[in-house]
C-alpha cells in the first residue's frame, strides 16, 4: 500500500478540471492507498495574504473536497496550519537547503517577475515547506502537475541529501502518482489549454446556473468547418472534450455529425453543453452549500483530520529531532 498526499492552495476552488481529474482519481484511490489530502493555507501566505478571506477560502475548499467524494473516514484530510510539525520540519529542512538551487527553480523566477514588489522568503523556500508536506509523512507518492515536477525532484534531492549526511535510509524519494490512461484533462473555455483558476477560463463546482450559462457563451469558438469532415481547430476540439464528459454519447453524436455534415450551429452547441453541465454540477452543488451550511460538521472533520496528521507528523518530527542530535533533557 502506497502514501500518497495531494494538496490545493486554499485560494483555489474546485473546477471541472479538478473534478474530472485528479479529484475523480483521488476519490477512486482512497481506498487502495493511505492518503493524506491538506488544504495549504500556509502556502497561500506567499503571495498578498488578506486575513479576511483566508479562513472563508479554506472553508470552501474544505467543503467542495467533501462533496467531491472524499471520505474523511477512508483518507485523512486535514488544513496543513493544523499540524504545527510540518512549520518545524520546513525549519529543519531548511538547513539542508542552499539558497542558489531555491533561486534557480522556475516558479521561484517566474514569482519574481509577477510580484516584484512581494518577493519573500517564503516564495524563495516554497520548495522547502512543500518538501515538508510530502516528508511529514514519508509519502511514497505525490500527484503532480507538471508545474510542480521541478518541487518534486527538489524533494527528492532534500530526502537523498538528508539521508546521506546523517548515513541513514529514512527518508523515502517520493514519486509522481501517475494516473495513466484514467487521467482525464479538462480544457479551459479560451481554447488555450488546460482550465485553471490562474487562467481564468474555468467552471467551478459552486457556480450557480446563469454563471455557468455565461461563461459557456463566451467559450471561443472559430468560423465553423468550411467542408464535409474538416480537421477540428483546438477551440472546437475543447468543447467537445468537455462535452465528452458532461453529455450523453447520443448528444455528443448528434453535435458532431453537425459539425461533420457543415450543419453546426456553435450557439447550439453550447447552450446544450451548458444545460449538461448544470445537469452534472447541481447535485455536488447543492451538497456542497449543506456542507460548508454546517459549522458543526465541518469542525469536526477538520479536528479529527488534524489528529491523524499530527500522529504521523510528530513520529516523524521526533525521528528527524533524533537523527540530527535534537535530544532533550
Amino acid at each position: 500500500m502506497e502514501t500518497v498526499l495531494s494538496g490545493i492552495r486554499s485560494t483555489g476552488n474546485l473546477h471541472l478540471g479538478n473534478y474530472f481529474g485528479a479529484l475523480s482519481n483521488f476519490v477512486k484511490m482512497q481506498h487502495d492507498n493511505k492518503c493524506y489530502f491538506f488544504i495549504a493555507d500556509y502556502h497561500s501566505l506567499t503571495t498578498h495574504p488578506d486575513p479576511k478571506i483566508l479562513h472563508p477560502n479554506v472553508k470552501n475548499v474544505l467543503s467542495e473536497y467533501l462533496a467531491a467524494g472524499i471520505d474523511p473516514d477512508v483518507a485523512t484530510i486535514y488544513i496543513q496550519s493544523d499540524v504545527p510539525q510540518v512549520a518545524e520540519l520546513y525549519l529543519l529542512l531548511n538547513m539542508h537547503a542552499f539558497i542558489g538551487e531555491l533561486e534557480r527553480t522556475a516558479s521561484f523566477k517566474d514569482k519574481v517577475r509577477k510580484h516584484s514588489e512581494n518577493v519573500n522568503a517564503g516564495l524563495l523556500t516554497y520548495p522547502v515547506l512543500m518538501a515538508a508536506d510530502i516528508l511529514i509523512h514519508r509519502a511514497t507518492r505525490v500527484p503532480v502537475g507538471k508545474d510542480q515536477e521541478q518541487h518534486l525532484e527538489m524533494t527528492r534531492k532534500f530526502a537523498r541529501r538528508f539521508n546521506n549526511f546523517y548515513g541513514v535510509d529514512y527518508f523515502p524519494e517520493s514519486l509522481p502518482y501517475n494516473f495513466g490512461k484514467d487521467s482525464v484533462k479538462i480544457p479551459g473555455l479560451d481554447g488555450s489549454g488546460k482550465m485553471g483558476k490562474s487562467e481564468g477560463n474555468g467552471i467551478y463546482l459552486a457556480d450557480e446556473d446563469a454563471v455557468i450559462r455565461k461563461k459557456v457563451m463566451r467559450a471561443v469558438t472559430d468560423s465553423g468547418p468550411t467542408e464535409p469532415n474538416s480537421p477540428m481547430s483546438d477551440s472546437i476540439r475543447n468543447i467537445f472534450t468537455i462535452m465528452e464528459n458532461v453529455s450523453t454519447p447520443d448528444t455528443v453524436q448528434y453535435f458532431l455529425d453537425k459539425y461533420n455534415r457543415c450543419e453546426i450551429r456553435y450557439g447550439d452547441l453550447k447552450k446544450q453543453l451548458a444545460e449538461d453541465i448544470i445537469k452534472m454540477i447541481a447535485p455536488v452543488r447543492e451538497r456542497i452549500k449543506e456542507i460548508s451550511s454546517n459549522d458543526a460538521y465541518l469542525s469536526k472533520v477538520a479536528r479529527e483530520g488534524a489528529e491523524k496528521a499530527r500522529e504521523s507528523a510528530d513520529k516523524t518530527v521526533s525521528e528527524v529531532r533524533e537523527i540530527m542530535g535534537i535530544v532533550r533533557f
